[in-house]
């Protein structure tokens, strides 16, 4: 399952709610989403302890927009809009978390 996560570990619950209930394949970051994928963030830490169930991405465009491109910590595959898609043609099914 492709996992996707749009809020900010700052504002919602969405990272801890997806690392809680799903059963691994990956975890895509998008919009201000991108913040969990930083290093020092508060999602650093709970991401690095699930990357070993899941494959990490974080998309390159969202990262540029918030000017953190050169924070991003290790084990993060960074994808464009194509490698977006790519990853949603992958995978059977796709989760939002609000």
């Amino acid at each position: 399952m492709l996992n996707i996560i749009n809020k900010s570990p700052l504002d919602r619950s969405s990272l801890d709610s997806c690392l809680n209930a799903a059963d691994g394949g990956a975890i895509l970051l998008i919009e201000d989403g991108v913040y969990a994928a930083t290093k020092g963030s508060v999602g650093e830490a709970k991401l690095k302890a699930a990357a070993g169930k899941f494959k990490l991405y974080a998309l390159a465009p969202d990262l540029e927009a918030r000017g953190v491109t050169d924070r991003i910590m290790e084990g993060v595959t960074t994808v464009d809009y194509g490698g977006f898609v790519d990853l949603v043609a992958e995978y059977k099914t796709c989760q939002s978390w609000l």
